[in-house]
């Protein structure tokens, strides 16, 4: 019984949680993370761990592959060498002065570069959850950067750990080499997942069977990876960034518009319960703590958390002054930020249970003594970042200074416009391949004509325009026959004059109609 109450209590956790951080305006993780705490004192819940097995395995791929296919691989080629930079050299970089700084405070080199390895990586839910005030570009690089980081950490610490079990220094050629394979081998393993898939759903055409294929995808994924022991992380990123570019033609609409709503509560349920798990196992980490006495465990955990937050920003400094200083064409210029652009990506760099995963995936024994103090330190960093971090990002972003970024609502109205231009303009031609009735062909140009007219003006920012006066009108009315629509008929179920079964088909089209036109006012 014990798995279905802590079910029952990770579910309430997360929706009490996120409801009291929407009415508070706080941020949900801390929320979510405190939750967790009070929880572990509920006697049922205080000896569950977090088992890391259960984040790589279950957790990981589903959060990473909706990520994935809510990145902008536009963005991440546009900003691709940054990117990479950042997942690969800046993960090296803050691990190696996280075990400098940990091994000064009296951990051997061994366990050092284990904790430098674990919180090296920022956290892709994390800063998804958290970074929302940031502008376009930021986040777009940032959610990149996350996805992609986890390989390299994951190199890192496999070497580290067999190097501390073998009492052996780790070889620079050998964590190269063991890289070049994972990373190229995990892109590899998604991409062709990604294809054998997306065309097995082209031939599916019932959206039920699709999407629970669709559920599968990032698992195997993860699991073609871990076969050939490449990057399982990398593999699950390629694979959901691939689906993400070639299915838009390649699905039907009401398929897709399921997608969205199954992976949007799952994702909603997976992230929330993350956050809530790792609050569950905050204090067996401080009861298990042994080598070191609790202040000084503290004290390694506050220098490494400024020493991760100080290395990021000394690489976002210095790598791209290194970067202007070689590359000087015009098209690299008009990528440059500001200093203090960097430093809010500094403090957008959250850590989050993914490190504490790979905390706890350390082995017990005497071959890492240091274990508990892994364990410790990682947990305070992940508890530092959500909450510090969180809470101090909107400050900093303030403080930065950083112009508003209008390019994603001025696309959008770019998209809108030559998408309704064009179909206009092709009306006459369709309308003669179908064999469309004259007088349904002027309805329906009338239709797009009042669409256009509606569109152009809104542009203008006219809002009292008389096109978008009657757009509004138009709309309002249709949703208020629909409501009207969808009384009748629960009307007629509660009279026995029809069947539930045909309630739900009646309802489902008229939930249709109405997404269709509610959601670009949402949009906008």
């Amino acid at each position: 019984m014990l798995g279905l109450e802590l079910v029952v209590a990770l579910g309430a956790a997360v929706i009490l949680g996120s409801i009291v951080a929407e009415r508070i305006r706080a941020n949900a993780p801390v929320i979510l993370l405190v939750a967790g705490v009070l929880l572990s004192f509920v006697p049922a819940f205080g000896n569950v761990g977090l088992p890391p097995e259960t984040v790589l395995l279950l957790f990981l791929p589903a959060l990473l592959y909706w990520e994935s296919l809510t990145t902008s691989l536009r963005t991440i080629r546009t900003y691709i060498r940054g990117v990479m930079l950042s997942a690969t050299l800046l993960v090296f970089a803050t691990a190696s002065a996280i075990a400098v700084v940990a091994h000064a405070f009296g951990l051997d080199w061994g366990a050092a570069w284990i904790l430098g390895a674990a919180v090296a990586p920022t956290d892709a839910t994390a800063v998804s959850a958290l970074g929302r005030g940031l502008a376009r570009r930021q986040i777009a690089t940032l959610r990149a950067e996350s996805l992609m980081n986890d390989g390299m950490a994951l190199v890192i610490y496999g070497v580290a750990l067999s190097s501390a079990l073998a009492g052996t220094p780790p070889d620079t050629l050998q964590v190269s080499a063991q890289f070049v394979y994972s990373f190229g081998g995990g892109v590899l393993v998604g991409l062709a997942v990604g294809w054998i898939l997306l065309e097995a759903r082209r031939r599916i055409s019932n959206p039920l069977f699709g999407n629970a294929g669709a559920l599968l995808i990032p698992f195997v994924a993860f699991l073609g990876a871990e076969l050939i022991h490449a990057s399982a992380v990398l593999a699950v990123v390629a694979c959901g960034l691939y689906v993400a570019h070639a299915s838009p033609l390649a699905i039907s609409a009401y398929t897709r518009q399921q997608t969205s709503a199954v992976w949007t509560l799952v994702t909603f349920l997976l992230n929330g319960a993350l956050f809530v798990l790792v609050g569950l196992q905050l204090p067996s980490v401080i009861e298990g703590l042994t080598t070191f006495a609790f202040g000084q465990a503290i004290a390694i955990g506050a220098a490494v958390f400024v020493t991760g937050i100080a290395a990021r920003f000394a690489f976002l400094v210095s790598s791209a002054y290194i970067i202007r200083a070689i590359d000087r064409r015009p098209y690299q210029r008009s990528l440059r930020t500001t200093n203090r652009a960097r430093l809010v990506s500094a403090f957008a760099g959250f850590r989050g249970a993914v490190s504490l995963a790979v905390a706890l995936s350390v082995p017990i024994g005497a071959a890492i003594p240091a274990r508990d103090t892994i364990v410790f330190v990682t947990a305070f960093v992940v508890v530092a970042s959500l909450v510090v971090q969180g809470m101090a990002l909107p400050h900093v972003i303030r403080w930065a200074r950083i112009p508003v970024d209008t390019s994603a609502a001025e696309e959008l109205a770019l998209a809108r416009r030559t998408a309704s231009e064009e179909a206009f303009a092709a009306m006459p031609g369709i309308a003669r391949e179908l064999g469309i009735e004259d007088d349904v062909l002027d309805r329906i140009r009338a239709e797009y004509e009042e669409h256009l007219s509606a569109m152009n003006a809104g542009d203008d920012g006219d809002g009292d325009n008389p096109a978008v006066v009657r757009s509004r009108q138009y709309t309002e009315l249709r949703l208020a026959l629909i409501a009207r629509k969808r009384a009748v008929v629960v009307r007629l179920r509660d009279t026995r004059a029809i069947d539930d079964t045909v309630l739900r088909q009646i309802q489902s089209q008229l939930d249709l109609e109405e997404v269709r036109l509610v959601r670009p006012q949402q949009a906008e």
